[in-house]
C-alpha cells in the first residue's frame, strides 16, 4: 500500500485528494494536511470584502466529505518538507511519512517586502479569507468618512484579475450607496500596460478594461513600483518602458487594498532541487519534480517563468482551468508509476478566467496561457457575473460532495463557445 500524502487544501488541493482516491480505490492511503479544519473559495473573497457574502457562505467544513471519501484529515501546519526521508514535519513536530507528495500549498503572501502593506500595515487584502473579512470590517468604517480609494497590484504579483475585480465592484457598490461622487478611485499596478494580466495581454483585454475603467471613472498608474505603505498613504515610484524611474507618486487613501508579490511556503523554502530562489515548486512536464521524483505539485506554488521581461517584475497567474489540467496530470501520472507504467501525462496549462465587475463581468480565455496561443479571446457581458456566480455554487458543491468531475473541460469550455459565438 502506497501513502500518498496532499499538501494544501485549496483549489488544487483538495480536488486532488478527491481525485487521487477515486482513482487509485482502497489499495493506497490518501492522507491531506491542512492548517485549516476548512475549505475556502478564494475567488469569493472580493464578494465577502464588500459585505456582498459572509464568510459562512464560501467555506466547506473538510471533516465530512474527506472521511466519506476515505481520506484522512491532519488539520495541523506544516513546519517542513523532508525529501531526503520522505516525511512531512508538522507543527507538533509529528513525522508524516510518504511514498508520494502532492504539493498544493498555494503561496506565501510576501507582505514584508515593502513597508506597511498589507492588513498588519496600511492596506487591505483580499487574498485569505481573514484578510477579506477584515477588509469588509475596514469597508464598513470607510462608509462612515468615505474619500480616496487606492486598488492595485504591487510588483512581483502574479494575480491581477482580483484587484481589477475588486476596483470595479467597489465602484458598483458606492454607486448603488449614492456615495460614488465622494470616492476617487485610483488603481495602481507593475503591469507595463492595463490587461497585460501577467500573461502578455489576452486578446483585447488591453482595450475592454481600460474602456470600462474609463467608463467607471477609474484612473490608472502602469508600471508602477511601490515603494512603501503609509497611514493614509502609497508611494509609488512609475517607471518608463525601459525599467527607468520616472515620477514618483504619493496617493492619499482612505481605504486601500494591494495585492502583494508571492513566493513560496516557508515548509518548502530553500530545498535545493525542489523550489526556485523565490519558493516556488519546480516540476517538469509531468508536475513531477526532477531531483525528488516521488514530489508532484500543482496550483500557485508552482515555479512559472513569466512569458515576457516586463519594466518592473511581474508574475504569471494559475487560473481554475490550469490548476484542475495540472491535478488531473498528476493524478494519472501517480497512477501510472503505482502500476509500473511510464509517466506521460501532460497539463495543458490553458487558462480561463472570469472577473466579476459587479454589474457585468470579462471572460478572458488564453489557449495556451502563454502565447503564442491556439485561442486567444475576450469578452464582456454580464453573463459573465452570472456564470462566475454558479461557478462558484457549482465548485462549492463539487467540494461538499467529493466530486472529482472535471468541470472547466466538461462544462466551462462549451459554455463559454456558446457565449463566444451568441456575442
Amino acid at each position: 500500500m502506497a501513502r500518498i500524502v496532499v499538501l494544501g487544501a485549496g483549489i488544487g488541493g483538495l480536488p486532488a485528494a478527491f481525485d487521487l482516491k477515486a482513482s487509485l480505490g482502497q489499495a493506497h492511503e490518501v492522507s491531506l494536511i491542512s492548517a485549516l479544519d476548512h475549505f475556502q473559495f478564494t475567488p469569493s473573497n472580493p464578494w465577502v470584502a464588500i459585505g456582498w457574502r459572509q464568510p459562512r457562505q464560501v467555506v466547506v467544513a473538510l471533516e465530512k466529505p474527506l472521511s466519506r471519501r476515505g481520506i484522512a484529515l491532519i488539520a495541523e501546519p506544516a513546519k517542513r518538507v523532508h525529501p531526503e526521508t520522505k516525511t512531512v514535519e508538522l507543527a507538533s513536530g509529528k513525522q508524516v511519512p510518504y511514498d508520494f507528495l502532492v504539493i498544493t500549498t498555494g503561496p506565501k503572501l510576501a507582505f514584508d517586502e515593502i513597508p506597511g502593506l498589507g492588513p498588519d500595515g496600511h492596506t487591505q487584502s483580499v487574498c485569505t479569507l481573514e484578510h477579506a473579512e477584515r477588509a469588509q470590517q475596514a469597508y464598513l468604517a470607510f462608509l462612515e468618512d468615505p474619500g480616496p480609494i487606492v486598488v492595485g497590484a504591487a510588483q512581483g504579483a502574479s494575480c491581477f484579475g482580483p484587484a481589477y475585480e475588486f476596483a470595479m465592484i467597489l465602484d458598483q457598490d458606492l454607486r448603488k450607496r449614492k456615495l460614488r461622487h465622494k470616492v476617487p478611485i485610483k488603481f495602481v499596478t507593475s503591469e507595463p500596460y492595463i490587461g497585460h494580466l501577467g500573461l502578455g495581454g489576452v486578446g483585447d483585454s488591453k482595450g475592454l478594461i481600460e474602456s470600462a475603467m474609463r467608463e467607471r471613472h477609474i484612473q490608472w498608474i502602469t508600471n508602477a513600483k511601490i515603494q512603501e505603505a503609509r497611514a493614509g498613504e502609497i508611494v509609488a515610484l512609475e517607471h518608463d518602458a525601459d525599467g527607468k524611474p520616472m515620477k514618483e507618486h504619493v496617493l492619499p487613501f482612505h481605504y486601500s487594498m494591494i495585492l502583494p508579490a508571492f513566493k513560496g511556503v516557508d515548509a518548502v523554502m530553500g530545498i535545493e532541487g525542489l523550489v526556485n530562489p523565490r519558493g516556488f515548486v519546480v516540476v517538469d512536464a509531468h508536475q513531477r519534480n526532477p531531483k525528488f521524483k516521488e514530489i508532484y505539485s500543482a496550483g500557485v506554488c508552482v515555479a512559472i517563468a513569466p512569458p515576457e521581461p516586463t519594466p518592473v517584475p511581474t508574475g504569471v497567474p494559475k487560473t481554475g482551468y490550469m490548476i484542475e489540467s495540472m491535478v488531473s496530470a498528476l493524478v494519472a501520472n501517480i497512477r501510472a508509476e503505482l502500476s509500473g507504467a511510464p509517466v506521460t501525462a501532460q497539463a495543458t496549462w490553458n487558462a480561463i478566467c472570469l472577473a466579476d465587475f459587479g454589474d457585468t463581468g470579462m471572460a478572458f480565455v488564453a489557449l495556451p496561457q502563454i502565447p503564442p496561443r491556439n485561442v486567444t479571446w475576450t469578452k464582456e457581458g454580464y453573463w459573465v457575473h452570472l456564470a462566475k456566480v454558479g461557478f462558484e455554487k457549482y465548485f462549492l458543491r463539487k467540494m461538499r460532495t467529493g466530486s472529482v468531475e472535471p468541470f472547466y473541460e466538461k462544462y466551462v469550455l462549451k459554455a463559454l463557445g456558446i457565449m463566444r459565438v451568441a456575442s
